[in-house]
């Protein structure tokens, strides 16, 4: 089955599509990618969906707004993805949407909203599209987080030593892949480039989207008081499975640990929230115990923030996902790709012990195409079994 994987992340700065093949054989699932293709918001689309975000306050006017134009922008990149990754011939959409609010109360999860109507993702391209792929895991109990956990899981599952599977998105998130009997665990580790960015942002009042390159945190000092008050936040002791977002980790949640401690340079903020980031996944990878970590996500294109996550981990490696056949630009948008397949075959998409679910499920909302909903043969087959494997193919 030939499947698009939309995407985009807690950064909200683009929407990215990567097309895959996949097929079921025996037990595996094997992956070929085919590219991927990104799309930055427009600008005043990305400065309403700002306005909006916690924890500044909205309308219900504004949410059906945004509905419907983050909608229109996932069904415009999701025809192109057709088009230029898939010969027209793509068979089935899964998208993300864009997260806007995860409700989280003492550390149990009780809903998440992601915006970008499907409707106009299956009128624009005519095909069936899954949608809304994390309230059915939190319905059972879950977090409905981090869903990449099943892709890790069946990815990496057996490397000797075991690993962590790093996501450093706006949120940072990791899969811990055990390589005997034990069972794997996920979740958000904090802020990824939350609060880089928000800094950011505010420091170069907008003229900057983020720190390019690493520069500004890489000509600043880390700043020992505020780093102190940053790693007081309770949500770091809280026991796995657990998740978060920028109801939490946002520009006031920084200013707020800034009160006091007089004016600062802006290099120095930075440095100070790029090494939080490094600091709190290097925790989570030691108490893991875990032999390596394969990074994916944004994250990974700025160098100080490596370089730092690299100082912190010691001699347990980093890698990149593209080291093993998986471009981490484009990791989450293929993680999709799998979520969708798996429910279009009716098929479980969650790993319990990830998600602290109570018990696997079928994720997500089927928008049928153009021609009325028209299932896989395979979905219907009695006795069907998930696959045990991902492999990724070459393409």
């Amino acid at each position: 089955m030939r499947v698009i994987g939309l995407m985009s992340g807690t950064s909200y700065d683009a929407i990215d599509a990567a097309a895959a093949d996949l097929i079921l054989d025996g037990d595996r699932l094997v992956l070929t990618p085919l590219g991927m293709v990104s799309a930055p918001y427009e600008e005043e689309l990305r400065e309403a969906l700002s306005a909006a975000l916690p924890p500044a306050p909205t309308t219900m006017r504004a949410v059906c707004e945004l509905d419907t134009r983050i909608g229109q922008a996932f069904a415009a990149l999701a025809g192109r993805a057709d088009r230029e990754l898939c010969d027209g011939r793509a068979e089935l959409i899964s998208s993300h949407g864009q997260t806007v609010y995860h409700w989280v109360a003492d550390g149990q999860a009780y809903g998440t909203l992601q915006l970008g109507q499907p409707a106009w993702i299956a009128e624009a391209t005519g095909r069936p599209v899954v949608s809304d792929l994390r309230s059915r895991d939190i319905a059972a109990g879950g977090q409905g987080a981090p869903l990449v956990s099943v892709v890790d899981t069946l990815w990496l599952r057996g490397r000797p030593g075991g690993c962590v599977a790093l996501n450093l998105g706006g949120i940072a998130n990791v899969t811990v892949v055990p390589d005997g009997a034990r069972e794997p665990l996920a979740y958000d580790t904090g802020p990824g480039n939350a609060l880089i960015d928000a800094a950011v942002r505010h420091l170069t009042d907008g003229r900057l989207d983020c720190d390019e390159d690493g520069a500004m945190a890489a000509r600043g000092t880390v700043h020992g008081p505020l780093m102190s008050r940053l790693l007081a936040e309770p949500y770091y002791a809280r026991p796995a499975p657990k998740t978060t977002g920028k109801e939490l980790f946002h520009l006031p949640y920084l200013q707020a640990a800034l009160a006091g401690l007089g004016p600062l340079p802006d290099d120095d903020v930075v440095a100070t929230v790029t090494e939080l980031t490094a600091a709190t996944v290097a925790d989570a990878v030691r108490s893991a115990g875990a032999g390596e970590v394969i990074a994916s996500g944004g994250g990974t294109r700025n160098p100080t923030l490596l370089a730092a996550l690299r100082r912190a981990l010691g001699d347990v490696p980093l890698r990149t996902s593209d080291e093993l056949g998986l471009p981490s630009a484009a990791k989450e948008a293929y993680a999709f790709t799998v979520l969708g397949f798996l429910t279009a075959h009716g098929l479980a998409g969650t790993v319990p012990a990830c998600t602290g679910a109570r018990h696997s499920s079928v994720l997500g909302s089927i928008t049928p195409g153009r021609h009325g909903l028209r299932l896989p043969p395979e979905a219907t087959a009695a006795g069907r079994a998930a696959p045990s494997r991902l492999e990724i193919s070459p393409p």
